[in-house]
This record gives structure tokens, sequence and C-alpha cells, in this order.
């Protein structure tokens, strides 16, 4: 199931800590790194027997500076280390996740050095959103909310968030 669209919160930033599978996230370069020609920042989350998991593409970040020269350095350190060192942090973590919460859930995607995820454009059944105001909007409790996207008699909705992030005294 789809959620519709998400309204927008002025003046807070939105976090999740669960992903339902199909969820697709986005990685960003910082400003002043680039990725690697060709490196796909996309990441899925899919269901696997050990539960869902996050399906990575290996990319880095590069400082643009030094595109060119690290770009080779970081080729030959990713083909000499094994796939399995790599990976192996992610996956334990995953499963203390899941075994607490449902089956069918990502927990959050792994850090990536100069790189920063983009919240989802699309959002599936199950998804809650934490809502919590930025530094200056906070004035007027309650400063954090969530919201989740669930179906109700057939319609898929998000439910009411009870709070608004205002900068009036």
């Amino acid at each position: 199931g789809l959620c519709p669209h998400l309204p927008p919160t002025e003046f807070a930033d939105v976090t999740a800590e669960m992903y339902p599978l199909q969820t697709k996230l986005y990685y960003e370069c910082d400003p002043g790194y680039d990725r690697k020609a060709g490196a796909y920042l996309g990441i899925q989350c899919k269901s696997e027997q050990q539960g869902a998991v996050w399906k990575y593409q290996i990319f880095k970040c590069i400082d643009e500076k030094n595109l060119s020269s690290t770009a080779l350095k970081m080729e030959l350190e990713l083909t000499q280390k094994p796939e399995r060192e790599s990976r192996s942090p992610a996956p334990e973590k995953q499963e203390d996740i899941s075994e607490s919460k449902q089956k069918d859930f990502c927990g959050p995607p792994k850090t990536i050095p100069h790189a920063s995820i983009r919240l989802p454009q699309q959002h599936y059944v199950g998804q809650v959103l934490h809502f919590k105001c930025q530094t200056g909007y906070d004035k007027r409790p309650p400063t954090f909310g969530s919201r989740t996207c669930k179906e109700v008699n057939g319609k898929i909705i998000w439910t009411a968030l009870d709070m608004r992030c205002t900068n009036d005294s």
C-alpha cells in the first residue's frame, strides 16, 4: 500500500527509525563531495530469509578537489577488501532491531562518509515519521510528534500531527 503525499510540515525536521518493505532511500553527497561516476545512490528495503534488509550498492562520495586522484585509490581499496568484511557490521545490528519489531521493517540505513539520506518521496503503509521542531521554532509544546501511515476502512491515510512549529513567543 502506497501512502498519500505527505503534507508539508513547516519548520520541522523529519526522521524515521523503521522503514517498511519496498521503501527506497537515496543518499546525497555532502556539498564539496561528489559520487564516483556511475555510482547508484539508492537503497531499497527488501525481504530476505532473516527478515527485512537494506540492499546496498557500493558507492563513495569523493572530495571534488581530488576526484581524479582519489578515485583510483578508492577503486583499488574497494576491490582488495573482501565483500564480507565491509558488510558484516550492518546485518548484526539489523537482527536486533527486527527481533524486537516486525520482521518486515528495515532499521536505519548505514551511514556513509560525506553523504546524507534524503527522506523517501514515497511511503508505504506502516511507516512512522517523527517530527521535531527546528531550533528557534520550538517555543510552544509539544515540539515533537509523529504521524503513521495506515489503512483505515480501505483508505490509506496519515494520522494527524498534534504539533505546530512556530517562532512566535
